[in-house]
């Protein structure tokens, strides 16, 4: 078993860290204490923008729902009269300067998380690693809102809401410090944020519930073929993730009564048609979020799953009432 892998094993079991990642999470703590110790002072200078800053993240290493969450912001607040903008770091593609997103954006290039997000809403998408030199160039488009998916612990960039997604089932898992345990922050920074939203499980006292649907299935070579999942009730199918937390697809996909045969891959994997190739014909079932990357080489079995972040109407008003406020600063 890979390293990684035990560890995150560790994180979320119960068996104890290695006792050398236990020095490092402390030295890890005292460093970003200290970075954050510097912003505050002033040491280091955050930039602030013309228009409201959202930044829609966590505290713990890994996917715990952050861009189907923002996907459903955009569309939020664009039906209470914003032009929201999305900045994101790129992280998987190959792109070195800050960059405006076409509409049909080569995720090798963007990433997949932002291809994702500028083909679903449309809306202006801007990637770079300094994630300032992303949102100007979104000011310069003329929204009026930005959110940035991911970024909680990237202080350079000025915000005025703060949105933390916790996994609602894993939660913080052994509660300890990269990479002794899964956080990138302590827990106690839930208290300093605005909106703490729960995806799945059981929302706690001050949570925002967040529930991930599944959609109809489509087919990556020929999108305009869908069938609803439960035509694959009863069936065997293979079901390929390359996320955060591969399991939380597939456990979606059994719920429906799928025969699931699991294929999980890392984060943000760069496939090849052999990594959908398993000799048997039966059907393939992927997050929409690979299936961005795979649409050169996908064959007619291949089924894209997009997904839908489901919240209360209230979190949207609340969001849209902060951003009002900060208009009238």
């Amino acid at each position: 078993m890979a390293i990684a892998d035990d560890l995150q094993n560790r994180w979320y079991g119960d068996r104890a860290p290695p006792w050398w990642t236990q020095p490092l999470a402390a030295l890890y703590g005292d460093a970003t204490a200290a970075r954050r110790w510097m912003y505050r002072h002033r040491w280091l200078r955050s930039e602030r923008l013309p228009v409201p800053v959202i930044v829609v993240g966590n505290i713990v290493a890994g996917g715990a729902g952050k861009t189907p969450l923002t996907i459903a912001l955009v569309q939020g607040l664009r039906e209470r009269g914003f032009r929201p903008g999305v900045v994101s770091r790129g992280y998987g593609g190959t792109a070195r300067a800050p960059m405006l997103l076409g509409a049909q954006p080569n995720p090798a290039v963007a990433g997949d998380e932002p291809a994702l997000i500028r083909m679903r809403t449309g809306t202006p998408v801007a990637i770079a690693a300094k994630r300032v030199l992303a949102a100007r160039l979104l000011v310069s488009e003329g929204v009026n809102v930005i959110i940035t998916d991911d970024g909680l612990q990237h202080y350079a960039l000025a915000r005025d809401v703060e949105i933390c997604v916790v996994d609602g089932v894993r939660r913080s898992g052994n509660g300890r410090l990269l990479p002794a345990g899964p956080l990138r922050e302590p827990v106690s920074r839930l208290r300093t944020v605005d909106f703490v939203v729960c995806n799945g499980g059981d929302a706690r006292d001050g949570e925002i519930a967040m529930h991930l649907v599944l959609a109809d299935a489509v087919t990556i070579a020929e999108p305009a073929r869908a069938s609803p999942l439960t035509a694959f009730a009863g069936k065997r199918a293979h079901a390929v993730a390359g996320i955060g937390h591969p399991p939380r697809f597939f456990d979606a996909l059994r719920a429906l009564g799928i025969d699931v045969v699991a294929h999980p891959f890392p984060d943000h994997h760069r496939y090849t048609a052999a990594d959908l190739e398993f000799g048997d014909g039966l059907p393939v079932l992927m997050t929409e979020k690979d299936a961005v990357k795979c649409r050169a080489f996908a064959k007619e079995n291949v089924w894209a799953v997009p997904v839908t972040a489901e919240l209360p109407v209230s979190f949207f008003d609340a969001v849209a009432k902060r951003l009002e406020r900060l208009a009238g600063r």
